[in-house]
């Protein structure tokens, strides 16, 4: 039974337009294990799934379930044959409860009069048995991100999955509830279900998983049981020889802004009982207070959706402060307009470069002056100056390797990567004092974040202050000074450089205060 093969993808190949996504992809599952996939950004990880869940359709290729061929047209035709898929945004809906939320398109006992007596038992037991926990009756948009996961994974559970498919199950938790659903999933394989563990963060899948692919450029690279596996294995199987292992700054071992202390105790940003939203039930920032020295990173620290973007839209201007004070360079800037503020020196990076800051029909030179354009060198204050923007431009996409045929080309032919370089640009093209960087490497292949990275580093170095907004605690615990935990708005508590510990950050930004 341990070496039973439960799922053999044989010759998948995904084509779109021109873009080969999956090239003649195989991978086979066994009974009973948790099977990680691992690459970076655009590997064909989640393309992959979604064949297998019937998301989309392979061009080429053979799914066998259990020995037998299994035509998958539909996610339907996955549920029956056996096969679930988490997803990383939850398809939920939020009026309802956990309970109709896992029974919603199966059949009812009681049909008529939708009397969830039977179905509700079954949920208790499940959550007992796989150790997920849940209160059926709850609605569930007042449930934190952790456990409305748990409601995706037991709607799996609940139609009799015989595969479950994670795609980056852990993005949106604290290292508790990491160590719970490890803890869930391991008693999941010993009953016998397979477990499929699709991320980028090669700590979880040496600690979670019994063997591990790994795929680039939507190839094979390699296949690895956990005791034959290693980080520059995979590090090698992820990027090529993109990257050399032993100077990743992403894998160093100790902390990389630690070793640039601040240059003086002077704070380029103070914030002084800020509130936001207070007419609301709830604030969406309340009496916060932090200080970023010159030449210092601080972290930012929480559960997305606990006030990290009405903190960076309130220090930009973008939203309206309710009370409190925001200084940066020494001076109130509450009241100060966004292109205002980019005139004392301050920098953004947006958590959505799709959405904010990004226009994907104008080209990589209008996205490069994007906010910029009224000040000089691209103009006298009435008219641009093409040749000007057109030279700096290219001299910026030199400067930050950006992939494209020029200041002219469309930027949204780019890729994330590159988009993300162009915002890179943007930001650094002016001088810069303070900078405010939101998942500023969210979805980049492992190059591509070492690239920000040691931009960021580069610019600390000669003074620039910076506010790392992230959801990646690694990230936070490599270039960080300090780490601020957020939660519902409030600031729990703040650790020094000596301080830093998983477990400690994951309480606070679970809710509990440093104090308590």
């Amino acid at each position: 039974m341990q070496n039973e093969i439960i799922l053999d993808m044989q010759g998948i190949r995904k084509q779109f337009g021109s873009v080969v996504a999956l090239d003649d992809v195989s991978l086979t599952l066994k009974r009973g294990e948790i099977h990680g996939l691992l690459g970076g950004n655009g590997a064909g990880k989640t393309t992959l799934m979604n064949v297998l869940y019937g998301l989309y359709r392979a061009d080429r290729g053979t799914i066998a379930v259990a020995g037998k061929p299994l035509d998958i047209r539909a996610p339907k035709d996955a549920i029956e044959g056996g096969i679930g898929m988490v997803h990383q945004q939850f398809l939920q809906v939020n009026r309802f409860t956990v309970a109709e939320n896992i029974v919603l398109g199966t059949s009812l006992q009681q049909k008529y009069n939708v009397n969830l007596k039977a179905e509700k038992e079954t949920i208790r037991e499940l959550g007992q048995r796989f150790g997920l926990p849940i209160d059926p009756d709850k609605p569930i948009h007042l449930l934190p991100m952790g456990i409305r996961q748990r409601v995706e994974i037991l709607k799996a559970l609940y139609r009799g999955v015989k595969i479950l498919i994670l795609d980056e199950p852990t993005t949106n938790l604290t290292p508790q509830e990491v160590d719970a659903l490890f803890a869930s999933l391991r008693t999941m394989v010993e009953v016998g279900l397979t477990v499929v563990f699709i991320t980028h963060k090669l700590r979880e899948v040496l600690e979670v998983c019994d063997r591990i692919t790994v795929l680039r450029h939507g190839r094979n690279v390699l296949t690895l049981n956990r005791e034959e596996a290693s980080e520059e294995a995979f590090i090698k199987g992820m990027v090529g020889d993109d990257l050399d292992p032993e100077k990743s700054l992403q894998f160093a071992s100790s902390s990389l802004a630690s070793q640039v202390a601040p240059n003086s105790d002077t704070a380029v940003l103070q914030v002084n009982s800020l509130t936001v939203g207070s007419n609301t039930a709830v604030p969406d920032l309340y009496e916060c207070s932090l200080a970023v020295l010159e030449g210092e990173i601080v972290g930012i620290a929480g559960v997305a959706g606990n006030g990290q973007l009405e903190l960076a839209e309130s220090l930009l201007g973008l939203r309206t402060i309710s009370s409190g004070e925001v200084m940066i360079n020494g001076r109130n800037v509450a009241h100060l307009s966004t292109h205002e503020l980019l005139g004392e020196g301050v920098a953004y990076i947006p958590e959505d470069r799709w959405q904010d800051g990004f226009l994907a029909k104008a080209n990589v030179a209008q996205n490069l002056i994007l906010g910029l354009h009224r000040r000089e060198p691209y103009s006298n204050g009435r008219f641009l100056n093409w040749s000007q923007i057109f030279q700096r431009s290219k001299d910026l996409i030199q400067e930050f390797d950006i992939k494209t045929q020029g200041p002219t080309d469309t930027a949204g032919n780019l890729s994330g990567g590159n988009i993300q370089r162009v915002m890179l640009a943007r930001a650094f093209s002016q001088p810069v004092r303070f900078l405010i960087a939101h998942n500023p490497t969210r979805g980049l292949d492992i190059p591509s974040m070492e690239f920000i990275y040691k931009q960021i580093l580069q610019r600390q170095e000669a003074g620039m202050a910076t506010l790392l907004i992230s959801e990646n605690m690694d990230e936070l615990f490599l270039l960080s000074n300090r780490i601020v935990a957020i939660c519902n708005g409030a600031i729990m508590g703040e650790l020094q450089r000596h301080e830093f510990d998983r477990y400690t950050l994951g309480r606070m930004m679970s809710g509990v205060k440093q104090s308590e």
